[in-house]
This record gives C-alpha cells, structure tokens and sequence, in this order.
C-alpha cells in the first residue's frame, strides 16, 4: 500500500499492546485469516470488516486506528476481544484493502469521537516502539500502545496530552501503592509466586501507557524462585521500580535532563519523527556488540555502537514479532560513519540516521577502547549513578577469562568482574586461550555477558540469541 494512502499501519508491536494479554494476542493472530473475513477495508479514520468462525451469525467489527476506538457483536465480556485483535493484525499484515467507509462505520466514528473529523489522521506516523525494557536501557523500551491522537488543533493536543500524563501519572501512584501492599504482606505472601499477580499489575500499567514499566513488572515476575537468592534480587528490583514510580510523579520538579530520562524511563511515547528532528551526533561508531532476547510474544535487538571520537555510547533497537526481520544492517565488529540521534535526557537509545561511509573493520577501534576491569566499573558505576534504573550498560574489556570465587570471572591486575554463564562462554574461552583478550560485553546485575571478541584482527559475534536462556555463574 502507498504511504501517501490513510493506511499507514501500526507496527505488530502496537496491536501486541492494545490485546495488554499474550493470550489475548495469540487468540487473535490465530482467527487473523483472510479467508475467515468479508468486507473488510480500511480508510482515513475507520478500519472493519466481519468475522465467519462458524457460529449462526457472522460477527460486525470496527476499529478507530486513529482516535483509537473499537466494536464488535460477539458476546464476549473481553475488552478487546479476539476479533478486535484479529481485524487488526490482518490489516498490520496489509491483508486489508483501502475503500471508502461505509454508512455504518462512518455513523459509529461520529458517535465515538464526535468531534473529531476523518481527515487528520492521513499519512500519521505511529509512536516509535520506546521496552520492556527497558527494559534494557535509559530511552529503551518494547512494545507500544497504539498512536495517539494527532489532530492539528493546538487546543486539541494540549487537552490529549493533559489527559495523557494524568493517565500516566495515575499508573504510577497505582504502581506505588502495590509496591507498599507487598512491603507490608512481605515476599513470602503465596500470590508472589502466582504470574497472574504480576501480570495484572502489568496489564493497568499498559492501560496507564507506561509500556516500559509494564514489560519490567513481567521480567520481574520471571525472577520469583528462580533463584536461592531470590528474595533479594525481587526486592532490589521493587526498590527501583519504587524509585521511577517516586520521580515520575515529581518530573516537574527535577532539571530538564533528567526530567527527560524519568519520563522515557516510566514509558512516555516519543516520535520516531521528533527523535530524528534532533541534532545529530556524527561519529565513526564501532558496532560493539549484539544481543537478542525475547520479550513476551516479541524478539528485542540491542545493538551497542561506540563513538570513536565522542566517547560516548548509543544503543539501536530493532523489534521483531511472529516472523518478522529484525534489523541486520549493523554488523558486529564493524564501524561506520554515521548520524545518530539520541532520545531526550541523553539516553543510550538512538536513531541511527544518515550513514557517510559504509561498514569497515572495528577491531583497531575496540583495541583501542578497551579498558581495564576497574575501569570499566568506574564507567559502569559513573552511568548507574545517573540513571539508577538501568539493567545493562556497555563495556568493553581488556581481560582473561579464568575461575575464581566459585565461578567464571574477566579477570586482569586490577580486579574481576563475573561472567554470565551461556552459550557464548566456551567461544570466548575458546578465543582466548585462558589470555587476556578484548571483549565488547553487557553489564548486568548478574554479571557480564559477552557479546563480541577482537581477536586476531578479526570479531567473533558471540551475543545471545533470542531463543536461548541465560544461567548466572552463581
């Protein structure tokens, strides 16, 4: 479909958001057949189409996918329902045709948002995907609502962007107050142990639009008895989830900058296009390292790149869900000559923008960053102290991997740090030869992860895929 047409679609990773229930989305993508649907189109404001599963009467849906609205004649209680989710993955999967509305439709969007006309949501661009998470890192997040409301009327986006943060801000105080109920029932309260606790936490955080949080709150129910110390490392994570819940109801408060880095942090949307409306930062960037993991029903890419001149680090993000690519245009251990354009409060995350020179061998670069191990906690320890929030940094070492203390260890005169074990520990033993040897890495709470060696004038890419798991050297 052209882009010039009013079908700029969401990404899968909005409709993933809207169905807030991995469940909820697998029943939909399921009935996501062209074959099961007739009527369907999509147009300026208005997206439908009917469902024939079978039972005595065909099921009528309609979406706004623009002031974000839906219907359907099912039965069901659920909000969306399957059929909802359904009808928009087929037209994310450009199984829908362009046509104008019908009657029915355009009646239904004047009763839903009566003040709003078809016109201005043409050639909208949806919110850029901003985990998870973090997830991973300060500016990083993972799947998204659906696109908010883009009407040109500056009255409009005022009151839509009140409404917003006052959303928001309400998911946070509600965020808070769950936080105190488990302090005082403590951590062996048996609903710890239930997903189901943690997962409606992070179904009304996504309804609050904290995207980031809600993935959080997921891979923190991940840790309850994963481990004997377990108790310790949920309770650590509840404090920080405290701490952004505690700054993001004071971000008028703090200085502009780390206003900026809270409110990324708590999940606030930003356009790709305001992103990429920013002054570019250009360097020769070493493409340090990568690393996959699966986040619910969608694949996460963290690319790390180095700035040879600037110092500075800056983390691309690619997501991928039921198929899709994820972005393999920046290669580990290669460099490039680039624009970047960071997200607000200087995060990691960026845009990669204009590239002024293709990839050509990192490995000098690298040689060159590598730092020692206690210098590379200092650097670690230097972006913790700012961002407290963070759950893996960069860093590239200087090192030999060895045991010690009861584990595997990156080891040199000045210290050790301990290595996460995977399946990327015997290729970096075995590139090593128990010698120091230049390694790119992530920076976890527990341990380091190898992502890429320099070795011999060449890189071995060594990140984890998504398909595999971790296991701590503890």
């Amino acid at each position: 479909m052209s882009d010039e047409g009013p079908t700029a679609v969401w990404s899968i990773e909005q409709v993933v958001a809207l169905a807030a229930r991995s469940v909820r989305f697998a029943a939909g993508e399921a009935i996501a057949v062209p074959a099961r649907w007739s009527n369907t189109g999509v147009g300026e404001r208005g997206l439908w189409g009917r469902y024939d599963g079978g039972s005595a009467e065909p099921y009528d849906v309609a979406v706004d996918h623009v002031g974000v609205a839906y219907r359907c004649t099912c039965p069901s209680r659920v909000h969306p329902c399957k059929h909802v989710v359904g009808l928009l993955v087929l037209w994310v999967r450009w199984n829908v045709p362009t046509s104008p509305e019908p009657a029915g439709v355009v009646s239904w969007l004047a009763r839903v948002n009566p003040g709003r006309a078809a016109g201005p949501g043409i050639g909208a661009e949806p919110a850029a995907p901003t985990p998870a998470g973090p997830g991973p890192g300060a500016g990083e997040s993972e799947p998204t609502p659906p696109p908010a409301d883009t009407s040109s009327d500056p009255a409009d986006l005022e009151r839509q962007r009140d409404e917003r943060v006052a959303r928001l801000r309400a998911g946070l105080v509600e965020l808070d107050r769950w936080i105190g109920d488990r302090m005082r029932t403590g951590l062996a309260d048996p609903s710890i142990a239930r997903f189901a606790t943690w997962d409606e936490l992070a179904a009304r955080l996504t309804d609050a639009r904290a995207g980031s949080l809600a993935n959080r709150v997921r891979r923190l129910a991940g840790k309850v008895g994963a481990s004997p110390d377990w108790h310790a490392d949920v309770l650590a994570e509840l404090g920080v989830l405290h701490l952004i819940a505690v700054a993001g109801q004071r971000v008028p408060e703090l200085p502009p900058e780390l206003a900026d880095a809270v409110a990324v942090a708590c999940g606030w949307l930003i356009r790709s296009a305001d992103v990429e409306a920013s002054v570019p930062e250009t360097d020769t960037w070493l493409v340090a390292g990568r690393s996959d993991n699966r986040e619910d029903l969608i694949e996460v890419r963290r690319v790390w790149l180095y700035g040879a001149k600037s110092g500075e680090w800056a983390l691309s993000l690619s997501f991928a869900a039921y198929r899709q690519s994820l972005d393999t245009t920046l290669l580990a251990g290669t460099s490039i000559v680039a624009d970047l354009h960071r997200y607000p409060g200087r995060a990691l995350r960026v845009i990669v923008g204009e590239r002024h020179d293709g990839p050509a061998n990192g490995v000098d670069l690298a040689e060159t960053a590598a730092l020692t191990v206690a210098a590379a906690c200092d650097a670690v320890g230097r972006r913790l102290a700012r961002e407290p929030w963070l759950e893996r940094a960069p860093v590239i070492v200087r090192a030999a991997p060895t045991i010690g203390d009861g584990g595997w260890v990156l080891t040199d005169a000045t210290g050790s740090l301990p290595l996460v074990v995977n399946e990327s520990l015997p290729v970096l033993l075995a590139a090593s030869a128990g010698a120091p040897v230049v390694a790119a890495a992530e920076w976890t709470a527990a341990g380091l992860v190898p992502l890429t060696v320099f070795a011999d004038g060449r890189a071995l890419d060594i990140g984890p895929r998504a398909d595999t798991s971790f296991v701590s050297a503890a």
